[in-house]
């Protein structure tokens, strides 16, 4: 008996979100498709039943994020997108760059977590990356000044501020270095809300 397309959906989801954590964890060089498919607990066998290819499988992944565990950082986070304000604003800040998210490996934002594996990645993963930093200057840019060309500058600068310090701070894990740098990057993107 062939499985319902939502048992299918359910699947394709559960293998999405374990390569997610796993991208998050290994890179993509050094994760499988057997990491994968074990991680979601299915076999090996079935993976092509669902995607073209791992690099296929890692474009979903990075796009998965802002619908996914993305959705559930903001509503923690108290970030309404529908209800755009400078607190709105500085509450994603406050959230993205607080010390717990740092710590979170598994469920970091993609932005923070694979960079330089995006860099070297094809144009359609290169594209969900893009997607969710478009995403993430569009809900500054509306908490902001809207439709003005300084809302947009400073929506980029708080989006470089945020992943640009978490990436740091993520890289000096031991060092007191990280902490500074974290701090850091809050204090001034919320002093750009500010003003």
């Amino acid at each position: 008996m062939p499985y319902s397309a939502e048992h299918k959906q359910q699947t394709r989801a559960k293998i999405i979100e374990s390569a997610r954590v796993l991208f998050n964890r290994h890179g993509f060089d050094d994760v499988t498709i057997e990491m994968v498919m074990n991680s979601a607990g299915l076999t090996r066998g079935g993976f092509y039943n669902h995607f073209k290819s791992k690099e296929k499988l890692y474009g979903e992944a990075v796009s998965s994020f802002l619908m996914g565990r993305g959705a559930k950082w903001r509503a923690d986070a108290g970030v309404d997108p529908s209800r755009p304000s400078p607190q709105m604003a500085r509450h994603m800040i406050k959230s993205y760059l607080s010390t717990e998210h740092l710590g979170d490996l598994d469920g970091q934002c993609p932005l923070i977590a694979l960079p330089s594996d995006v860099a070297r990645a094809a144009p359609e993963v290169q594209s969900s990356y893009q997607e969710l930093l478009e995403a993430m200057v569009g809900l500054f840019e509306q908490g902001l000044e809207k439709n003005s060309a300084e809302a947009r500058q400073k929506a980029l600068s708080l989006a470089a501020l945020c992943v640009g310090g978490m990436i740091l701070a993520r890289t000096l894990p031991s060092s007191s270095l990280a902490e500074e740098v974290r701090a850091a990057a809050h204090l001034t993107a919320t002093e750009i809300t500010q003003h």
